[in-house]
């Protein structure tokens, strides 16, 4: 194994399962995300050697993450994808602390439009700075506080009430 290929495969090992994550959020269906993540990760290791700053991996992986996620809506091929009824075995994953909030809080945050989600993904789940949320999808600071302003306020709208933070209860224990 070349020195090229031993750090792109250390960095897949470091990183893969957080890079899959991100593309779920922003695809919404597992396997979308897995093919997402698959084409970026193939782009990633054509553009290996071009990648000096090996700080800014991220940042790149995700900018490709968020292109090629935009890119798939517009090819016409996706329009005509037809859903199966067949649902494969899988062991769902679950955070640590999941207290089955996560999932449905997601489940509202793909109600968002896909520029909206992109945003809150990265700027929530990703925790990126608005300017480094602004630069991985090539607009302007302003433009991720308003977006993420707007999404927000959709999602405060959208959010059941069993969901809200003012639901739970404030002495740490659950109701009973």
């Amino acid at each position: 194994m070349t020195d090229r290929d031993a750090d792109f495969t250390a960095y897949l090992q470091a990183r893969q399962a957080r890079l899959l994550r991100t593309a779920y959020l922003l695809t919404g269906d597992q396997h979308q995300a897995e093919d997402l993540l698959q084409t970026a990760l193939a782009k990633l290791y054509l553009a290996w050697d071009r990648v000096h700053e090996r700080d800014s991996v991220d940042a790149y992986v995700r900018r490709i993450l968020v292109n090629e996620n935009n890119s798939l809506w517009r090819r016409a091929w996706r329009r005509r994808e037809v859903a199966s009824s067949e649902v494969p075995d899988r062991t769902a994953v679950h955070d640590e602390y999941d207290e089955g909030r996560s999932a449905a809080v997601w489940d509202v945050v793909q109600t968002l439009p896909r520029r909206a989600r992109a945003v809150v993904v990265l700027r929530y789940y990703e925790q990126l700075t608005e300017a480094e949320t602004a630069e991985v999808l090539g607009i302007s600071a302003g433009t991720v506080k308003s977006q993420c302003s707007r999404a927000l306020a959709a999602l405060r709208e959208r959010t059941p009430s069993d969901l809200s933070p003012s639901s739970r209860p404030t002495d740490g224990k659950e109701e009973r």
